[in-house]
């Protein structure tokens, strides 16, 4: 059985337009918001300015080919992008409200449902070593106030 070809290469191009969109909107964001400087006198905003136009102008020679080159029909996994972006969701949702721990492993635990091989005893091994280093990374070593379990302050 054949995959089926469209005329366009529809995975490089929307990958190439997103790497584009977030790139150029990077750099705006940078413009508008941070003193760029110059070079010899870097300002905050000179380096994020200048990766995002990277970024973006990497995205437009991705993109721009694939308009002319044939591909196969792309087809969207709904069930791997919800989880992945749901796991997203729960993790802004349960931070400040059932702390880091409990964020992270949620957060994991729900992100792993987008890969069917995981067992359910490897998906619990990466929520709690993720969850983990989570709590040494931002909480030991960079000393961020975050509520570690729902009951901390």
């Amino acid at each position: 059985m054949s995959t089926p070809v469209t005329r366009q290469d529809h995975r490089d191009l929307l990958g190439g337009l997103l790497m584009a969109a977030v790139g150029f909107a990077a750099a705006w964001y940078a413009y508008e918001h941070y003193e760029l400087g110059s070079p010899r006198s870097m300002g905050p905003g000179f380096f994020p300015f200048g990766l995002g136009i990277l970024l973006g102008i990497l995205g437009v020679l991705i993109a721009l080919p694939a308009l002319v080159r044939p591909g196969e029909r792309l087809r969207l996994a709904w069930g791997p992008l919800g989880s992945v972006v749901g796991s997203i969701v729960l993790f802004a949702l349960l931070l400040k409200t059932a702390g880091l721990i409990v964020a992270c492993a949620a957060s994991v635990l729900v992100a792993s449902l987008a890969d069917r091989t995981i067992t359910w005893r490897g998906r619990l091994v990466a929520a709690a070593v993720i969850a983990g280093l989570c709590w040494l990374v931002f909480i030991v070593a960079l000393g961020m106030v975050l509520p570690v379990w729902p009951w901390s302050p």
